[in-house]
């Protein structure tokens, strides 16, 4: 695995997705709780769980102490900032929900990146830095969904998500294993969980379902 570049000093490539991800995945979980009518505590605590949840898990499963926000607290502040901001301002948007789709989209798009560079760092082998990454991109959106009693968008049945989150990771794990550079692979990593997920939002992309059927009579 090839090393971080050196522009990035002493703030870590995994640290800086992670900002990015808690921001923009904060956001999502003030609109939801918009849509929920909530009031301004409840939008901070809907962001902040959405925006910490996935990265809590990937800690926690990869044994990092302390978990990230709780040794840099700027975390929940950033995710208790998003949530005033959508608060006084969710009213000015058209469609909550598309604007929820779409954030929630790029969104994605940082977590699963995040997932895979704290997992690389810590030198862990292809399949946790897979799992890492589809945990980190996912299961903030998931709590979302379920506390807020609304159909987890990583299980909606007709789209791409989960599927993204996996693809997005796979990526990153073989563009290393083929000696690509950390951040190519990250890179990487980032559109094609974006692409997919786009493509699922713009074009209706979708993987086969399950269908039921009669049992065969014998």
């Amino acid at each position: 695995m090839t090393a971080l570049p050196d522009w990035l000093g002493e703030f870590p490539l995994g640290a800086a997705l992670d900002y990015a991800s808690v921001l923009v995945f904060a956001l999502t979980g003030a609109l939801v709780a918009s849509r929920q009518q909530l009031d301004l505590v409840g939008f901070i605590f809907i962001a902040a769980l959405t925006a910490i949840g996935g990265g809590t898990l990937r800690d926690l499963l990869l044994g990092r102490d302390p978990v990230f926000w709780v040794g840099d607290p700027t975390y929940v502040l950033i995710a208790a900032g998003a949530a005033v901001v959508v608060f006084f301002t969710a009213h000015l948007l058209e469609s909550r929900y598309r604007a929820l789709l779409w954030l929630d989209a790029c969104a994605l798009a940082v977590a699963v990146p995040a997932g895979v560079a704290i997992t690389m760092r810590l030198e862990h082998g292809p399949v946790i830095v897979l799992i890492m990454g589809i945990a980190t991109g996912t299961f903030g959106g998931l709590m979302r969904d379920v506390v807020c009693n609304e159909v987890p968008l990583v299980l909606k049945q007709g789209e791409l998500y989960l599927s993204c989150a996996f693809a997005g990771a796979m990526s990153a794990v073989v563009a290393t294993a083929l000696g690509a550079d950390t951040l190519i692979a990250l890179l990487i990593c980032g559109g094609v969980t974006f692409a997919l997920r786009a493509g699922s939002l713009r074009f209706g992309w979708k993987l086969p379902v399950y269908k039921a059927r009669p049992p065969r009579q014998y």
